[in-house]
Formats: C-alpha cells, sequence, structure tokens
C-alpha cells in the first residue's frame, strides 16, 4: 500500500495503470463467495437442527441491523451540521455536468422496497450463483439447509460433502489471498493516482470531517457495545487489521468476506451464527455506508444554500434508512440510494450528487472498513446473545494464542 500511495504521487499516469491489479484481485475473491456462502449457511443451519433457533438468530440480527444503522444515520446528520463542510461554497446547480451521474440517477426509477424484495428470490436455483448476488445465495442456501433438516440422517453423507467443499474453497481463499498485497498495491496506487491531491484540496473539509465522523462511531458507539459484550474493540481491529487494510485499498468489503467468515468461526462463534449474520449483514448493517449517506446529503444541501427544517431532516432520516435497505446489492448502491433520496425528499437538488463523485473512492476508504467492524461486532454480539459463543476461546483468539479449531 505505501509503495502504491508513492507511485501514485509521483507518476499519476502509471498509477492509474495499476488498477487491473486491484480489479483482478477483487474478481478472483468475488468468484468464490457465493460458493462458500452456501456452503457455510447450509452446513450450519443443517448442523443447528432448529428451526425455532434459525429463526431467533435472523430475527434478533435484524433488530441489530436495525438499530445501529439508525444511529449511525443520526449522527452523520449532526455532525455534518456541527461540522458544516458544505457551508460558503454557493454551488449553482445549473452550472453542474450531470452527464457523469445520469447512471446512477436512471437507477433510482428502479429502486423501491418491493421489487428490492421480490429481487431476493432468483429466476433460477443457479442463477444466484451466477449473478454473484449474496441475498439470492443465502435465500436457497436457508432453504436447502432447512430441507436437509428435515431429511434427517440421510443427508449426512451429503453434508460431509458439503463440508468437504467448503474446507477446499477457504483453502482456494487462502491461495488467491497471496495475491492480496499486488491488489492493494494496484486499487491503492490507481486511487491516489486518479484521485489524489485535487481532489483531497477541493473537497478535504468534506473527507476530513467524514473520516473523523466514523472514528467517532467506531470508538463512540462500537467500543461501548464491544465492551458490554465483554470483549475489547481494540483487540479485535488488530485481529482483522489485515482485512481492515484491504478493504481499506479496493474499497471494496466483498474482497474479505471469505475470510471474516474464517476468523468470526475461528474466535469463537458457531458456524451457523456467523452464515446467518455476516451475508445479510453486507446488505442491511452497513454503518460505514449510513454514515456517507447523511453526511453526503446534508454537505450538498449545505452546498447548494438549501435549508432544511429539523422535520425535514428528520423526514430524509426516514428515507435513508428505508431506501439503504431498498437498494442494498446495486452496483454504486450508495449513489443509487443518495440520489434516489433527494428525488423523493424534492428539497436538495438531485443533480448535486455530482459534487461529490469525484471524492466516493476516497469516502469509500473511510465507510468500507467501518462497516467491516460493524458486521465483526454484529456477529460476535449476535453470537453472545443467542449463547453461541465460546467466550474463553474469544479471549484466548483475541490476546493472540494460537488456538485451534475443533469441530463440535
Amino acid at each position: 500500500m505505501a509503495t502504491g500511495i508513492v507511485l501514485g504521487y509521483v507518476d499519476p499516469a502509471l498509477g492509474e495503470r495499476m488498477a487491473p491489479l486491484g480489479d483482478a484481485f477483487i474478481k478472483a475473491i468475488r468468484m468464490l463467495i457465493a460458493p462458500i456462502i452456501f456452503c457455510t449457511v447450509v452446513h450450519g443451519i443443517a448442523r443447528m437442527a432448529d428451526m425455532a433457533r434459525v429463526g431467533r438468530v435472523a430475527i434478533k440480527a435484524l433488530i441489530y441491523f436495525e438499530v445501529l444503522t439508525t444511529i449511525a444515520l443520526v449522527i452523520g446528520l449532526v455532525a455534518a451540521n456541527l461540522w458544516q463542510p458544505g457551508a460558503g461554497m454557493n454551488v449553482d446547480i445549473s452550472r453542474i455536468d450531470t452527464s457523469a451521474v445520469s447512471a446512477y440517477v436512471a437507477q433510482t426509477q428502479k429502486q423501491d422496497t418491493a421489487t428490492f424484495l421480490i429481487s431476493i428470490i432468483p429466476n433460477t436455483l443457479v442463477g444466484a450463483f451466477a449473478e454473484g448476488n449474496v441475498l439470492q445465495v443465502l435465500f436457497v442456501a436457508v432453504l436447502c439447509g432447512f430441507a436437509l433438516t428435515w431429511i434427517g440422517p440421510r443427508a449426512q453423507p451429503l453434508l460431509d460433502i458439503i463440508e468437504i467443499v467448503s474446507n477446499m474453497l477457504f483453502n482456494v481463499v487462502g491461495i488467491v489471498m497471496w495475491a492480496a498485497p499486488l491488489g492493494a498495491f494496484g486499487a491503492i496506487a490507481f486511487t491516489v493516482g486518479k484521485f489524489g491531491a485535487g481532489s483531497l484540496l477541493s473537497l478535504g473539509k468534506l473527507l476530513g470531517g467524514f473520516y473523523v465522523t466514523c472514528l467517532v462511531f467506531v470508538f463512540g458507539v462500537l467500543w461501548p457495545i464491544a465492551h458490554w459484550c465483554g470483549f475489547s474493540l481494540p483487540k479485535l481491529i488488530r485481529y482483522i487489521r489485515e482485512e481492515l487494510l484491504i478493504v481499506y485499498a479496493t474499497t471494496s468489503s466483498e474482497t474479505v468476506l471469505p475470510r471474516m467468515l474464517e476468523k468470526l468461526e475461528q474466535l469463537g462463534c458457531e458456524e451457523s451464527v456467523v452464515g446467518l449474520v455476516i451475508p445479510p449483514g453486507y446488505s442491511f448493517n452497513l454503518d460505514g455506508t449510513c454514515l456517507y449517506l447523511a453526511s453526503a446529503a446534508i454537505f450538498l444541501a449545505q452546498a447548494t444554500n438549501t435549508d432544511l427544517t429539523l422535520s425535514q431532516q428528520i423526514g430524509l432520516l426516514g428515507v435513508l434508512l428505508l431506501a439503504s435497505k431498498s437498494a442494498a446489492g446495486v452496483a454504486g448502491a450508495a449513489f443509487v440510494v443518495l440520489a434516489a433520496t433527494l428525488a423523493s425528499t424534492g428539497t436538495i437538488p438531485v443533480a448535486s450528487v455530482a459534487l461529490v463523485l469525484g471524492i466516493h473512492r476516497l469516502m469509500s476508504q473511510g465507510l468500507t472498513p467501518t462497516n467491516l467492524i460493524g458486521n465483526a461486532v454484529a456477529t460476535i454480539v449476535v453470537a453472545k446473545w443467542e449463547g453461541a459463543l465460546d467466550e474463553e476461546r474469544l479471549h484466548r483468539v483475541l490476546d493472540g494464542e494460537a488456538v485451534p479449531l475443533t469441530s463440535a
């Protein structure tokens, strides 16, 4: 990463040409995500053999997700109002070039809650795997897990095969992760080369304020939650430090999803809980994304001299809370949600989203690590809540001990 930053700064053009290294690494990981989620969830549910418990874990996870994302949106709104990153910019909407954001704005016409819910069901059983849609794969995996549980002992040979396939896939992840340094180098060189100094200077106040807001959420909200659950957040961050660096460089949380499934199980969370919290968390527990949406919306209001009353800001929060769920898994989701929210409220000009397009990737380097930490904490919290956490193992692993993973 350090080498990539230096290259992007010294030779921006060459830095931009390093993008394929990061893109190739992300594609290599993404091709493994769907089968890994399927194997993990199916095996976990079948081992749990308790349908009521599966539903209980899912409900607890969704309640936690909703509460934390609401808190994130509130913190983002408050921080942007206090920091005032867009004050004094006096942007003339008529002079903004909206051609670069037209594709994102167009997607707002296609996204609503009903469409999102229907899209969770794949067109074909294998379609979910072909498209790599996390929620569709999760839907199929839950159905298959239930079905194997109802079959009973006769399903054991198939479960053994699924476990072997899962082990094989995690070994493939281990092979692909050897390329992580190259992927991080290419991604960060591209970012610095393409969006570096100019973007940082022109919108530095927004970037700086957003990064501080992410830190406030992590250490002001997640740290107390971790303390309440009896584990150290700094130790957890140290435990997943390599994953945090990878998502910071690539601005994609998906690059470490297989590793997070493995690491959280290694940490003492039951396989079934990990499988039912992490994959949906990648769509419903995006704390960093919520911080970004709230901060960007208020910034655009300030930059365009759009006065928002307290009631309008509360309404904006409600729309963001719903929209952030219905657009989960969409390419460029943060921009789609932001544009859709501005269009639905009718107060902040939709065209103003073009102002943050240039620094979206730089802001993503703050929101993706926040999302990752939030989902790691969520998994441990739900596991403890459900009595599915080996706390002795948790503390030993976080203290740096090498504890072998034993099967049930």
